[in-house]
């Protein structure tokens, strides 16, 4: 008998592989298909994939302006004055005044013949067209009203006139609210902006439907521009209301 191992048939051969090959392939398949489940699992919780996610749910924060908030942030970035010494100057401007009135705004094209050149009724050059100016109204003891215009950059009187249209009754109403306001423009300044945060950009003694004397304060958001008027009781220096712009 010969000592040499008998070889198996090839069909058995190729039945062994061919189980060892399915055995293979399953388990690739398998790993595989594990792999792909292990990556989509773990995807959400990849940094990037989360920030994308947060991106794409909340508002951009450099979401456009409008043509409002544009011009605000225009006009607050180019402004030097505050409004206390706009408020001071014009007080100044007109001996035995109170304020009654401020607000922040573009100069406009009409105020002299050549913008930027002195004359006879603008000692002080005025502002270029566009660039920021404080107009202020103040009232003598008798109600009449003027109004000073102040350039919001240097703080100089560039023009100063009484209201030619008031009527006695006017004058009179200008001398009651006066009266009974007993909290002065710094105060109810104080009482808007702790209620509210920004710059303030106007102020006017007015008074509500219920014939309340109050003060409204405009007061705007130094990141979104957006404008709140805030209303302070002037006598008591109580915050009112508030009032936002939505544009």
């Amino acid at each position: 008998m010969s000592s040499l191992r008998r070889l198996p048939p090839v069909r058995s051969l190729a039945a062994v592989c061919a189980l060892g090959a399915s055995a293979l392939l399953l388990t690739a398949c398998g790993s595989s298909g594990t792999d792909r489940a292990d990556v989509a699992a773990a995807a959400p919780t990849s940094p990037g994939a989360t920030s994308a996610t947060a991106t794409s749910a909340s508002p951009s924060a450099s979401a456009s302006l409008s043509e409002d908030q544009t011009e605000r942030k225009d006009l607050i970035n180019a402004t030097k004055v505050t409004w206390q010494k706009a408020a001071d100057a014009a007080i100044q401007e007109v001996p035995d005044s109170q304020l009654v009135g401020l607000e922040l705004k573009p100069t406009p094209s009409d105020v002299t013949a050549t913008p930027g050149t002195a004359s006879p009724s603008t000692p002080n050059p005025a502002p270029s067209p566009g660039a920021p100016e404080w107009e202020a109204k103040v009232a003598t003891e008798d109600g009449t009203v003027h109004r000073v215009e102040i350039d919001a950059v240097n703080g100089k009187v560039f023009r100063s006139q009484a209201e030619q249209d008031q009527s006695a009754d006017d004058k009179q109403e200008i001398v009651n609210r006066l009266n009974d306001a007993t909290q002065a423009p710094d105060q109810v300044v104080k009482a808007a902006t702790d209620k509210v945060e920004g710059t303030v950009t106007g102020l006017e003694l007015d008074h509500d439907d219920n014939d309340q004397v109050m003060w409204s304060v405009d007061v705007v958001n130094n990141d979104t521009w957006v404008l709140t008027s805030v209303e302070v009781d002037a006598a008591s220096g109580e915050v009112l209301r508030e009032q936002v712009e939505r544009d």
